[in-house]
């Protein structure tokens, strides 16, 4: 049996056990690796959700232009989309993300437009403001804003809860998730707690980023954005689709220890990933470290891994890179 396109091919990503690192840990750890996904990301699961939106709103006409601001993932599961759906891209992204992830978008057909990553979130030059501005400007486009857009998290209430859900026989006690635009978090904890309300949310947040710091005091401090290396994950905004009030407890990381521990899930568990994969498994295992009270032999804890290691080559897995940020001694190699 085959399938028609390449969007057939989208989810039922595989939960594979995490053994050495978790091994000092209560219950069972597993990682939830979504750069099965054909495009590579997690993000594969909104492209096709927010397309089929914007059609059915009749915001999307045939032969139109998708504009969109990403850190790249989202990009590349809208690309997809389109290539099947017959629209166009357009896409804003920041001067941070790697070279690789520009390149692939641009391999699959969409226009890139690479804006400055410090600047406020109004400013005109901000990648948010230049989507906003394209959308304006380009006739038959539709600005698809995934911060906002009730159909990102609408997809993980339909795919990713349920898989989880599934793939543990319901089991899950514990879910741990780097958030951006909210979509994935949000629409994983409204599926799982509607089907058991104990299963405990955890976010996992970049310093540098605001969520952490709302969460705990419902305060929106400016003092606490400052520029990071970790991508696609935190925000300098409040992304109208994080949903707090259904997460339990947040933790934060530093960009050395999200990026020694990706190298670390390569090496040891053979997990080949994204830094924001890193990221969320050091803020996993902090938490549980911190909380063993919580878990038992029983306890089945799930860590989000959004992406692959080869949009990362050139800087998480590259040594002379990670020397110059000062994550690594003059003559070593990342831990493994």
């Amino acid at each position: 049996m085959w399938h028609e396109n390449i969007l057939e091919t989208i989810g039922n990503t595989p939960l594979v056990k995490v053994n050495r690192l978790a091994s000092h840990l209560p219950g069972t750890v597993l990682a939830k690796l979504e750069f099965f996904n054909p495009g590579g990301s997690v993000k594969d699961r909104i492209g096709v959700s927010m397309i089929e939106a914007a059609v059915a709103a009749g915001d999307l006409k045939p032969g139109g232009t998708i504009i969109e601001g990403t850190s790249g993932n989202t990009g590349v599961g809208l690309a997809l989309a389109a290539i099947v759906r017959g629209y166009e891209c357009v896409f804003t992204t920041t001067d941070k993300q790697s070279p690789e992830k520009i390149a692939i978008l641009r391999a699959l057909g969409a226009r890139v437009i690479v804006c400055p990553t410090n600047v406020e979130p109004e400013d005109p030059r901000s990648y948010y403001q230049v989507a906003r501005r394209l959308a304006r400007e380009t006739p038959n486009s539709v600005y698809l804003n995934q911060y906002d857009n009730p159909a990102n998290p609408a997809a993980h209430v339909r795919t990713t809860g349920p898989e989880l859900w599934e793939q543990t026989d319901g089991r899950i006690t514990h879910l741990f998730v780097g958030a951006g635009t909210g979509g994935t978090i949000t629409g994983c904890a409204r599926y799982l707690k509607e089907q058991n309300p104990d299963v405990r949310i955890i976010g996992v947040d970049p310093y540098g980023s605001v969520y952490y710091k709302y969460f705990h005091t419902g305060e929106f401090d400016e003092d606490e954005i400052h520029p990071y290396l970790t991508e696609g994950v935190g925000e300098d905004i409040l992304a109208g689709n994080m949903d707090f009030e259904i997460i339990d407890d947040y933790v934060r990381v530093d960009d050395r220890e999200s990026m020694l521990m990706t190298r670390r899930l390569a090496r040891e568990e053979g997990f080949f990933v994204g830094g924001s994969c890193g990221m969320a498994m050091a803020g996993a295992l902090q938490w549980m470290e911190a909380n063993r009270d919580h878990l038992e032999e029983s306890s089945v804890s799930v860590v989000i891994m959004p992406d692959g290691g080869y949009r990362s080559l050139g800087k998480t897995y590259n040594d002379d890179w990670m020397r110059a940020q000062g994550f690594l001694d003059a003559d070593s190699q990342a831990p493994g």
